[in-house]
């Protein structure tokens, strides 16, 4: 095969309104792409998970005000919405998923790259720049890959499989905190920098192989066509409505907001948390223990995948959401182990909501799933704000009297758990996913290089 016919067969484009077999394969032809985009859970697990550990460092090493230090998250989460609604929300709506995926990777790996010499020169404004970058790379990589494993196999198993993938990126997040408490706080300021540069340096080196590996491989790219007949075989309520209309997207996202700034707000500050509140804690000792937090965070995911296979999706959300109220209020007044135990606590219960409202939230979008994705991604900009809040308060008040803040955002978000269990029109076009049989026999084709032309109405399967 010749190269020029070996880079037209590898084209990143894909025609939208074409409907290929992709909306109904089965759980053993999902396998590969899943497993596949799986791996960057993973790395967006890592990368936060890392972040959470250098906002305690970088206090420590450049002597900034906690308030200052989440500029850190600022500018990671506060990169989502110019991605998800931006640059990566024209990709994949003009390209495909594939597109994205690669996109995300080379700015992933040009922000890692461009950290070595801000670290060098200790520029802290000049890394949260570069964390900028990172997070549109993130933010690109998050648009695509949580619509495309949700959608990508049967819909009545979307939330478990979102879950199963999220549950590397909690993986993720305790490897990243290890990682930390013995490359970053037990050496001198220099050294522990020069860790800090190669640990960049070794990311940009996989996600560049890692994006050739996604140029190479081939997965099946998911339409609007397919999109609309999917929600049309679910008996989807909101297939024919315009965007603008779609009000249970917009509670998601809202709900999204308010979770994913109270999410990284407790993980930002948490070895904060541990060195004010337990006596003789250094930082290198509160990283370990937001690692074991993390743990809790990465085992919830599987616990959470095991409930929803006995119990609604939904059901399970509302349960977790409406037990982090509960647990994470006493950590504000009960300090030491005991409130240490809480956040723990708290961390397990959040380990399923963020995928679980995207699962939730895009159910029934049908074409308009891609521009929904960017909705509900570009919400977890509430890490880029609340966490500033949460800081603001702690420099004022002390980290524990902070989390005040935290509950309030939980709250908000508690109420998409509510309406999509006790409102029917949400409640309904949850439960229409779950008991939907697209994907569930047998397909018969397998790449997305099959198509045919999006149907007037529903298409008789094969």
């Amino acid at each position: 095969m010749s190269s020029k016919s070996l880079f037209r067969k590898r084209s990143l484009r894909v025609e939208d309104d074409k409907r290929t077999k992709a909306a109904e394969l089965t759980l053993r032809q999902s396998l590969y792409p899943i497993c596949l985009v799986t791996i960057l859970f993973f790395l967006w697990g890592f990368s936060y998970g890392l972040l959470d550990t250098l906002n305690k460092h970088f206090q420590n090493t450049l002597g900034i005000s906690k308030a200052r230090s989440s500029g850190l998250q600022a500018a990671y989460f506060g990169a989502y919405p110019l991605a998800s609604l931006g640059h990566a929300a024209w990709i994949l709506r003009h390209f495909g998923y594939r597109a994205v995926f690669i996109w995300g990777l080379f700015l992933y790996g040009l922000g890692a790259l461009l950290t070595i010499p801000t670290i060098i020169n200790h520029s802290f404004g000049g890394f949260c720049f570069c964390i900028f970058i990172i997070g549109n790379g993130l933010g690109s990589l998050e648009t695509a890959a949580n619509p495309y494993v949700a959608v990508c196999g049967p819909p009545a198993y979307s939330e478990i499989r979102i879950n199963l993938s999220q549950a590397f990126n909690g993986i993720g997040t305790v490897v990243a905190p290890v990682l930390g408490s013995y490359v970053f706080f037990n050496f001198d300021e220099a050294t522990a920098l020069r860790n800090v540069q190669w640990v960049y340096l070794a990311i940009a080196c996989f996600v560049f192989i890692l994006a050739f590996v996604f140029y190479i491989s081939d997965i099946p790219e998911i339409t609007d066509a397919d999109m609309e007949f999917q929600a049309a075989e679910t008996h989807a309520a909101a297939v024919d409505r315009p965007f603008r209309k779609q009000y249970r997207l917009f509670h998601a996202a809202f709900a999204q907001f308010c979770y994913c700034g109270s999410q990284v707000a407790i993980a930002g500050f948490f070895i904060n948390y541990v060195t004010e509140t337990r006596p003789g804690t250094d930082s290198s000792t509160g990283s370990k223990f937001l690692a074991g937090a993390q743990a809790a965070f990465a085992v919830g995911r599987f616990a959470g995948v095991g409930l929803m296979h006995f119990f609604k999706p939904r059901i399970v959300f509302g349960l977790f959401m409406t037990m982090i109220i509960v647990f994470v209020s006493p950590a504000i007044t009960q300090h030491g182990n005991t409130g240490l135990s809480m956040l723990y606590i708290t961390l397990f219960f959040e380990s399923i909501i963020f995928p679980t409202i995207v699962a939730l939230g895009l159910r029934g979008l049908g074409k308009h799933t891609k521009r929904g994705s960017g909705f509900i991604v570009g919400a977890v900009i509430g890490g880029a704000v609340v966490p500033s809040l949460v800081g603001y308060a702690a420099d004022q008040h002390g980290t524990p009297f902070s989390f005040i803040i935290v509950v309030l955002f939980f709250v908000a978000s508690w109420t998409y758990a509510m309406a999509v269990n006790f409102i029917p029109s949400y409640r309904e076009n949850a439960d229409a996913f779950t008991a939907a049989t697209v994907g569930l026999g047998d397909s018969i084709i397998t790449t997305a290089d099959e198509e045919i032309s999006a149907p007037a109405g529903r298409m008789e399967k094969a």
